[in-house]
């Protein structure tokens, strides 16, 4: 335990002798008290006539001077004359017990008391127990102590910090008697302060060791000899609290207008010295929270521990319970002092919290309220932090469905900024930070990063149900995500470790995916995937033809336009003799590929007008036909039926020439009789 600041006080009943009368002085007149064996005895030369048992411990004492100052003695004396119990009293219910008795015994007898931030708060509640106050006998023990408490502890920030730890075994007297509240407002009077003007010690504050040096003594003002303080500086002390007490610091630092960024850092603070594992990168934290609430509570110290590891360590099954039962009570209590605002603690704290809290069974409202805190501030957390087992009836490894949950909670906080403009964040409002540095990714594409890298690593999981994973995966809007390549990867991870799925399952798993925001290089693993369906493999094909078809125009787009700029020639020509050799080796050959896709493209492109040319010409000769056609008169059909004729009339005269053999003078002779014929 601290020593006090200020020196003790001794002091004793002689000082107000007028309620003793003084042959009584002298006939009790006492060097001082003898300890034998378990017994106190009276250093005097008249027996003594009263035995008074304190948990055990007897002391041997005299009535007179006891009756005189202490209204419940008097009572119970006067309540048991006549009986056997006459010269015995056992209080085995006095606060502060048997420490607490021998300084008030003293006191009764005029022996000089020292008063101390370690035994004042045991005192106090002694003295209001045996009724020492002012109507049996001025400045009797109460009034006394009293005073120390108002003018010297409370003056005081160590004497506070100690004398509201010695209350812990107090309950309920320190708290009825205002001794919690007093010093609880005196810390947080006094953590409130501003860190120039505190000239007190505490845990953590450096001190001089060597002796100043000559050009030191030059200038001693107080501004320049003062070193800083910083903020949390009463972080280390105020962490030896019991909870309950820590709870009443934190609340009355609260009321008096204390950041809400410090008040989160000591909660954080406060949970790695008793919750270790609470708080990243807290070393020993069990053993200095441990360490710190055994070295000051020498005086008025209890068996209270923190730490999740006294659970496991437990070798009985009620020190496990109990123990059990004191981390419940400090999650509870740590949620509930945690400040509304957002980012008064980290993520990860809360997440780890979070995770406890759902280990100890702690209240479902109090778990509900932590995980929209979460939701709040979802953005922030880490893969590592949302591997939480599952410590329910679930089959899964992972909790799943508090993810689930989380996620929920943090659409909705995220619909609540977006209705409310002026609460969104700054990374959110300005999308755009120069062209240095390009897109700042707002929260939901954090978000569903985080959640594509929680699925990947749950996938494996062989209990997780398609129905889980496909529900987690949608939970998100389309445009959270721009690229789906952790999709992709969640997916085939989970294809790996679920064999046995029908096509019908792996075709709805896909469905979460748009293959058209896979990568070039997620489309050339998902092409080879055999673990994929079909149609999937077809779509990423498409897909990625599209893709090298736009890169290869928005090349020739961007050749086009660098064409149209010589300055920028020559700095590109510096920029690459500037590069590694393996980057222009790189860049030749990516710009020969495009040259040759162009050069395809481009072959293509003549093919397709070569087709057209031709098809248009073949349109204009169909065309032509048709007009010829429709051109035809009733003369024309005359002249095809005469040419009928004709033929039909030259194939009986060939007849009739193979028969008769008639010159070719008479055969030109028939045929003209017959043309003429033919017309009329």
């Amino acid at each position: 335990m601290w020593e006090s600041e200020n020196h003790s006080v001794g002091f004793g009943a002689g000082d107000y002798g007028n309620g003793v009368p003084p042959s009584a002085k002298h006939a009790l007149n006492t060097h001082g008290f003898d300890l034998r064996g378990n017994s106190w005895h009276v250093a005097t030369d008249i027996p003594s006539d009263l035995l008074v048992k304190v948990e055990g411990v007897n002391f041997h004492l005299h009535k007179y001077p006891l009756l005189s100052r202490s209204g419940k003695m008097n009572r119970c004396i006067y309540e048991s004359r006549g009986s056997d119990l006459n010269n015995k009293l056992v209080f085995d219910d006095l606060p502060g017990g048997s420490e607490a008795f021998e300084l008030a015994a003293k006191f009764c007898y005029g022996i000089a008391v020292d008063l101390t931030a370690a035994n004042i708060s045991g005192l106090r509640c002694a003295a209001e127990y045996l009724e020492m106050t002012e109507d049996l006998e001025e400045g009797n023990l109460i009034f006394k102590t009293e005073a120390f408490l108002s003018y010297v502890v409370l003056s005081s920030w160590r004497d506070s910090i100690v004398v509201l730890k010695s209350c812990e075994k107090l309950s309920p007297w320190a708290e009825n008697l205002q001794i919690v509240r007093r010093c609880s407002e005196s810390i947080a009077w006094k953590a409130c302060a501003n860190p120039k003007g505190i000239r007190w010690a505490y845990t953590g504050k450096p001190t001089k060791v060597c002796s100043p040096k000559w050009n030191d003594l030059k200038d001693s003002s107080p501004s320049r000899n003062h070193q800083l303080v910083p903020p949390d500086w009463w972080f280390e002390d105020v962490s030896i609290l019991r909870i309950d007490h820590f709870v009443r610091v934190i609340t009355a630092i609260k009321v008096k207008g204390m950041r809400f960024e410090l008040i989160g850092s000591s909660i954080m603070h406060y949970s790695s010295k008793w919750l270790p594992g609470s708080v990243t990168d807290t070393t020993n934290a069990s053993d200095e929270g441990s360490s710190s609430a055994t070295s000051h509570s020498s005086g008025g110290s209890n068996s209270w521990r923190g730490g999740l590891h006294m659970i496991v360590a437990g070798n009985k099954e009620d020190r496990s319970t109990i123990q059990a039962k004191d981390q419940r009570m400090i999650i509870e209590s740590l949620i509930s002092i945690i400040p509304p605002q957002k980012d008064c603690v980290s993520c990860s704290f809360l997440l780890k919290l979070l995770r406890m809290a759902n280990m100890l069974e702690v209240s479902p409202a109090l778990v509900t309220e932590l995980e929209k805190r979460v939701g709040m501030q979802f953005e922030q957390a880490t893969l590592v932090d949302l591997l939480i087992p599952s410590y329910s009836k679930s089959d899964t490894t992972y909790d799943v469905d508090l993810i689930q949950r989380l996620l929920e909670h943090f659409l909705v906080q995220e619909q609540i900024e977006i209705s409310s403009p002026g609460r969104q964040s700054f990374a959110d409002k300005h999308m755009y930070d120069g062209s240095q540095r390009g897109v700042i990714p707002n929260a939901k594409m954090r978000v569903a990063r985080l959640v594509d890298s929680y699925l990947t690593e749950v996938a494996r999981d062989r209990n997780l149900s398609l129905t889980k994973f496909q529900v987690l995966a949608e939970a998100l809007p389309e445009s959270a995500r721009t690229c789906d390549d952790g999709l992709y990867r969640a997916i085939d991870s989970y294809l790996k470790a679920h064999p046995t799925l029908t096509e019908h399952e792996r075709k709805r798993l896909c469905r979460v995916m748009d293959c058209q925001k896979l990568s070039i290089d997620a489309c050339m693993h998902a092409a080879q995937n055999e673990r994929l369906p079909l149609r999937v493999v077809v779509q990423v094909l498409f897909s990625e033809q599209v893709k090298i078809s736009n890169a290869v125009s928005n090349s020739s787009l961007k050749e086009a336009s660098d064409s149209q700029f010589q300055p920028s020639v020559t700095n590109r020509k510096t920029l690459l003799e500037a590069t590694p050799q393996s980057f222009q080796e790189g860049w030749a050959a990516a710009k020969k590929d495009i040259n040759t896709l162009k050069f395809e493209l481009e072959t293509v492109k003549n093919k397709y007008v070569e087709l057209q040319t031709e098809m248009e010409r073949l349109q204009r000769q169909f065309e032509k036909v048709n007009n010829k056609q429709k051109q035809s008169s009733g003369w024309s059909s005359g002249w095809k039926k005469l040419s009928k004729l004709t033929t039909k009339m030259s194939t009986l005269e060939t007849t009739e020439n193979e028969s008769h053999h008639p010159t070719i003078e008479e055969h030109t002779k028939k045929v003209h009789r017959r043309w003429r014929n033919s017309i009329s």
